[in-house]
């Protein structure tokens, strides 16, 4: 199995190896989003989360998800192909998908050390913040880089069919 196909796992298969990771003493970071076509803001955002941690797990939301989210035209990428371009992102060491609108169910199964979300979120906003907080861990919130936006690439798209 190649390292891209390990690095997506299951919930279930997560909790085993949060067992070792906690037997360590790593930090474990916490991030989660549509990461529907992944651009170097995406990039760049992770990058940042994994610098607070150890371990940088993302939780990404289901095609069903997004489409309860974003609406029935998303999301672009097929999640199993989403999934793949993160896990081939040196700063990701997880990927787990989710099919909730929130990651509210993962949050408290992995209760993560530092909960990371980007900026644009109020604190009193982010999903899963009380519960980390309340086991002694963190809340970041990460500068997104301006005009970097699946939304945006969409635009642009559109505007060169026009």
């Amino acid at each position: 199995m190649n390292t891209k196909k390990k690095k997506i796992v299951s919930l279930q298969r997560l909790r085993g190896s949060l067992k070792n990771i906690n037997k360590k003493n790593k930090t474990i970071v916490f991030t989660n989003g549509c990461f529907d076509i992944i651009h170097a803001g995406h990039v760049r955002y992770l990058n940042k989360a994994k610098s607070l941690g150890d371990v940088l797990i993302v939780g990404l939301n289901s095609d069903a998800s997004v489409k309860l989210i974003k609406g029935d035209k998303r999301p672009i990428v097929p999640q199993e192909e989403r999934a793949e371009v993160l896990s081939g992102l040196e700063a990701v060491d997880y990927v787990v998908l989710f099919n909730e609108p929130t990651p509210i169910n993962l949050i408290n199964a992995v209760l993560p050390d530092i909960l990371v979300k980007g900026a644009d979120w109020a604190s009193q906003e982010i999903v899963g913040a009380d519960i980390v907080r309340a086991k002694g861990g963190r809340v970041a919130r990460i500068k997104l880089v301006k005009g970097k936006s699946t939304t945006n690439i969409i635009k642009k798209i559109l505007e060169l069919h026009r």
